[in-house]
Formats: structure tokens, sequence, C-alpha cells
């Protein structure tokens, strides 16, 4: 199958200098582009002269991740994309596993490999690990991962299995389905975007799954750090925005006030650690969430399904049960 390797760039030339000579090197089946998003660093032509062979799109405007991507792979031919982010480390024979599965298995549109640290290879990483999942509000969790609660991979994720969301740090899906779907949200700029297209992509009843013999490296936090308040901002408008979207409609309204009630508490918690900069945040997310709630509504569909993957509550299980170990959610009943 022709595949496509797209790294989408903004002003990140020390991370090309770094990540990018392991994609060519253990990347032989693929086409890689750079899909640069108006950097005005030397990005481009450290790519030009160091890396000939790798082919460059180039966005007019910073359009973040989601319409950085969308603009970018209208401009790129491949039966499957692998969009991955400019900090990731890849490893020999990353991506036969995950060309093998598409071949397999027509039913299968969108996948991930196993996420582990770049800073401390022994543990995942906290954007996707071993595979995303959402509880009955929206917050999003994964296999090895719980809130900031990191595992350490032991092997006890060392399956291919079924997920609800596919991390973007690397996120590989079928063209015609990506174009099927409309691509990213492009109002959600970045964060969150991922888990909307899985999400749609479910509703639409393809399945998205994580393969664990395929292995990458992580940086995280390269371009947009967790304490950033601007992180904090589109993390919680975008998350209401999603279940907006894709809820089924006799829990929308319900698990929307449920939502809100909850980052009100959140907000409270910033205020009390002395955060300020999260806590207006949180208040400018909401504002922006209701100024876009109509548009937002119009674009749900018929495909929303009755039943979807989720826990009861993530953060009552976390905060209030501690339970912080993905496998402990089973072992306790919890899912």
């Amino acid at each position: 199958m022709k595949i496509a390797v797209v790294i989408l760039n903004w002003n990140g030339i020390l991370l090309l200098e770094k990540f990018l000579p392991s994609v060519l090197k253990c990347s032989p089946e693929a086409t890689v582009y750079v899909a640069d998003n108006a950097s005005t660093d030397d990005s481009i032509s450290y790519v030009k002269s160091f890396f000939p062979s790798v082919k460059i799109v180039k966005n007019d405007t910073n359009l973040g991740f989601a319409d950085g991507y969308n603009e970018a792979l209208k401009h790129i031919d491949a039966e499957l994309y692998a969009l991955i982010n400019s900090d990731i480390e890849v490893t020999e024979n990353w991506l036969q596993p995950i060309l093998k599965t598409f071949e397999n298995e027509p039913s299968t549109a969108i996948i991930q490999p196993k996420i582990l640290d770049f800073k401390n290879k022994e543990y995942f990483e906290y954007a996707g690990a071993a595979g995303g999942f959402i509880d009955q509000y929206g917050y999003p969790y994964c296999r090895g991962r719980i809130f900031d609660t990191l595992e350490k991979d032991n092997g006890q994720y060392d399956d291919n299995c079924e997920i609800f969301w596919a991390t973007g740090a690397c996120f590989f899906i079928r063209s015609a389905v990506y174009r099927e779907l409309n691509g990213f949200d492009d109002v959600f700029f970045a964060h969150q975007e991922e888990i909307d297209l899985c999400w749609r992509a479910f509703n639409k009843g393809y399945k998205i799954k994580y393969i664990s013999e395929s292995v990458v490296y992580h940086v995280g936090g390269a371009t947009l750090q967790q304490g950033n308040p601007k992180k904090t901002f589109l993390n919680f408008r975008n998350s209401l925005l999603m279940l907006t979207k894709n809820l089924p409609k006799d829990k929308l309204y319900k698990i929307l006030l449920g939502r809100m009630v909850l980052d009100g508490i959140a907000g409270i918690q910033f205020l009390m650690k002395g955060k300020f900069n999260h806590f207006v945040a949180i208040l400018k997310a909401h504002f922006s969430f209701y100024r876009l709630f109509i548009d937002h509504y119009k674009k749900r569909t018929k495909f929303q399904e009755q039943k979807y993957y989720n826990t009861k509550s993530i953060v009552y299980i976390y905060f209030i049960k501690k339970i912080v170990v993905f496998n402990d959610l089973f072992r306790t009943k919890q899912i």
C-alpha cells in the first residue's frame, strides 16, 4: 500500500535535525513529507539542503495542527497517511505491522503504535501511551496513562486491540476515510481534534486499533508545554465541542451539564493552587464554546451511536477511588 509519512512543522528546525534522520532510515516503504506551517526559521532550507528526498508542502499561514494537516494532505497522494509529530523518534520496522494490519483488516481505518517517552524510555508517554479511551464526560485517558500517572512498560499492553481514539502524535489513517470524514475539525486548531475524528469514524462503523509491535518514542510538549494556559483553553473548549458533535442525542445535554460542573471544580482547583491564568483559560474556553455551540451542533450527523465506549467517570475513579492504573479499572469493575 502506498504510504506517506507526513511531519507537520512550525519553526522546528532543531526537532527536524534530531528526529528526521530516524524517520528516513526506518521508513523505506514510505514517501516522507514535511508539511510546513509558514515557519520563519530555516526549517525548509535545512530540509532541502540535507534531506533532498523529503518532499515539502508549504502552507501559507500557521494553520495549527488540525487545518495544517487538512490543507497539506490535499496535495499528497497516498492510500495511507502516517501523521507524526516532529518530536517523534521511530524504530526499525515500525511501519510493517501497521501496513499488515491495514492490508488484512479492511474495516480498520485508524491505527496508533505503542508510544513511549523519549526522555524516559521505560515508561509510556502522556499523549497516547497504548491507546486512548474517554469517560462519560469526555475526559480522555489511555492504557498506560490516566491523567498524570504514567505506567512503566512491563509488556502489560503488548497486544493488538481495538481502542476508542488514537493519538495525533503518531496517527495512521486511510486517506479515503480521512476524506470521507472531511479531515480534522479546523476550529479545534490543536488538541483533541484526533479524538473528535476517531469518534466520528467510530460512529460510522470504522475500527480504531492499537498495534504494539510498532514502537515510537515521543518527546511531548515540544511545541506547547503542558503548563501553558493556551493548552488549557484548547483542551477544555475542544472537549465540549467534541461532546456536542458526537454524543447520542438523549445523553447530550445531561452530559454537557455534568462536564461544565466538573470544569468549574477544575477552575476552583487552579485558583487554590495560585494558577490564575489557567482559571481564566477555562472561563475563556467556556465563553468560546457558547459562541460556537450552534455551529457545532449543526455538524451532528445521523450516525450518532447509542452506545460508545466509556467508563463512568474517570475523574471520580482517579481522584476519589484512587485507581491510577488502567488494568485496575477492569479488576475493580470500574469500566
